[in-house]
């Protein structure tokens, strides 16, 4: 009896480990990549478009809200979409502030924005938490379609590896402290996302490389 209750209690620390050591893990990740996305629109080395980022703000946003209604669940038990909604505001925030204003939302980029829009007022009368939850996701992975569409037919990789690797790693880690289906829907969501991001970044890579290696010699 005493060495069952050993094991049990072991068992149970040991979850509560892997828990928090996950949850460290997703908010390092996600820190990483807003301080190197931030500090790369405040030296200008890039210029994204705070329209996107207000939509993946709002799709964020709606993805948490509709998590926590379904049950009884707090902001560490969907780690991922918690600091997700942080990184996204904050990146929003900070094009706001310094970086380029101009930029509007595109035809594609408006219809993400208006389907969100719709499956929130969806949510708010119906109440229907795990079909908003998913449909958000069904957006977000929509949301995918310009980059992946632009990498497919670029010669090149204008991606950079070590943010992207970061948003596959982090869904992957949150895995062990996620809680409920829709938390694993949000962080699968993410991971095949990426990592479809990720294999065509090496295709354009190596296409890159072929090409260099094929260019006869002037």
């Amino acid at each position: 009896m005493t060495t069952s209750r050993c094991v049990v209690g072991i068992w149970q620390v040991r979850r509560i480990l892997v828990r928090e050591t996950s949850i460290i893990a997703v908010v390092a990740i996600n820190l990483f990549i807003l301080m190197r996305y931030c500090w790369l629109i405040w030296k200008e080395r890039i210029k994204p478009a705070l329209a996107m980022w207000v939509f993946f703000s709002i799709a964020v946003g709606g993805s948490l809200v509709t998590y926590l209604s379904a049950g009884d669940y707090s902001l560490l038990d969907n780690i991922l979409n918690s600091s997700d909604l942080v990184l996204v505001v904050t990146v929003s925030v900070f094009i706001f502030i310094f970086g380029d204003r101009s930029t509007r939302f595109s035809r594609f980029d408006l219809g993400c924005l208006i389907a969100v829009l719709a499956i929130v007022a969806f949510w708010v009368i119906s109440q229907h938490h795990v079909m908003s939850h998913v449909s958000i996701q069904v957006i977000l992975v929509i949301a995918y379609f310009p980059v992946i569409s632009r990498i497919w037919k670029s010669n090149e990789n204008t991606e950079s590896f070590a943010a992207w690797i970061g948003l596959f790693l982090a869904p992957c880690i949150s895995l062990l402290s996620s809680k409920g289906v829709l938390a694993t829907i949000y962080s699968l969501r993410a991971i095949i996302s990426t990592s479809v991001l990720l294999a065509l970044m090496v295709r354009a890579e190596l296409k890159q490389r072929n090409d260099r290696v094929s260019k006869p010699a002037i």
